[in-house]
């Protein structure tokens, strides 16, 4: 079974954004409910087979602060 690894970070406008490590794939959403339902329908849009896939979500969260 492939793995399709995908790092997951919060957008500047709100929700959350998922980029395929290496594919081409990039999608969004506003929730993780709905950041999963839209990585698994740009998988099955960039994919035209039958072939069984595993995303593996890697949260990134970048902190600033002054020191």
């Amino acid at each position: 079974m492939e793995e399709i690894v995908f790092i997951v970070k919060e957008s500047e406008e709100g929700g959350f954004e998922a980029k395929a490590l290496d594919v081409s794939i990039f999608t969004e959403g506003e929730t993780i409910y709905e950041l999963k339902n839209n990585i698994k329908e740009a998988v099955n849009l960039h994919y035209d087979d039958a072939v069984k896939r595993i995303a593996r979500l890697h949260f990134v969260k970048e902190e600033v602060f002054a020191v």
